[in-house]
């Protein structure tokens, strides 16, 4: 188990779980909310760092959004910067995947002598993304009209908490190569509940106008990118057009895997891990 932690900064109180050792490095995502059973795309890196696990504002016991502004990328990084401060920490890594990838990226534009390195996967760098064919997000995806009637329903409160485990694992069933895989990856310690309101303001807001691709030639810290053959969330060449645009990258793909190699090809995503080291 995650050892859960509160940290209150001058722009509030945030949760975060913490487990292994090693030089720092934080992991959170836009929209999901974690607690001490930590998270299966966090799990790797517990073997080769002391990792932060976030819950970001609105997300788990962190201090709730005022407006719209402080559920952004460029507002979560903000938080990101006064919880490394208030931790007295020099320098982090930074670990996201899918739109914690999203936050890497800005946050190495953002504030890069804040940090060591990035690790992005199953990611993209612009709204592109969701206007490919092979995105669930596309709206020429035959899941495309499912996937939206089913982030409605977890953004409805009074959908009841059975319901959304159904709809939460029809929802990962897209994203996986082998239901094997999701079905193994079930009996596994594991958190990320989907928060409503944040997932809400990035499907309808944040994307809108995210495009990061022409400031990614600006990135000068190590940057590490993964990507699924098969993701059907961010297709993979958006994570091959990510290496490509940053300097010095290096981008692995994971040839049997859709959204989550962590589990699709576990051994594999541990020997990427300690590339990163």
């Amino acid at each position: 188990m995650w050892e859960q932690g509160f940290i209150e900064t001058e722009r509030g109180i945030f949760e975060y779980f913490t487990a292994g050792q090693g030089a720092p490095l934080a992991i959170a995502h836009l929209y999901m909310a974690f607690d001490e059973r930590g998270n299966l795309s966090a799990n790797p890196f517990t073997g080769h760092y002391k990792v932060y696990l976030i819950n970001t504002r609105g997300a788990g016991h962190s201090v709730q959004a005022e407006n719209e502004n402080q559920l952004s990328i460029k507002g979560v990084i903000k938080d990101l910067e006064a919880i490394r401060s208030t931790l007295r920490i020099d320098k982090w890594a930074f670990a996201g995947h899918s739109t914690g990838g999203m936050l890497a990226l800005q946050y190495a534009i953002e504030a890069p002598d804040a940090l060591t390195k990035i690790i992005a996967g199953c990611t993209a760098a612009s709204k592109e993304y969701a206007a490919h064919k092979n995105s669930i997000y596309c709206s020429e995806n035959k899941h495309f009209s499912r996937i939206v009637e089913i982030m409605e329903l977890l953004n409805n409160p009074d959908t009841a908490p059975e319901e959304r485990q159904t709809l939460g694992y029809e929802w990962a069933l897209m994203s996986y190569y082998s239901e094997d895989k999701l079905m193994e990856a079930n009996k596994r310690p594991n958190s990320g509940r989907t928060v409503g309101e944040n997932l809400d303001h990035f499907r309808k807001v944040e994307v809108k106008n995210y495009d990061l691709r022409n400031q990614l030639n600006n990135i000068n810290i190590p940057a590490y990118i993964y990507a699924g053959r098969y993701d059907a969330q961010c297709p993979v060449e958006f994570g091959v057009e990510i290496a490509e645009l940053i300097s010095h990258s290096q981008l692995i793909v994971f040839e049997e895997s859709n959204h989550n190699p962590f589990i699709e090809e576990e051994e594999k995503f541990k020997a990427f891990v300690r590339m990163t080291v």
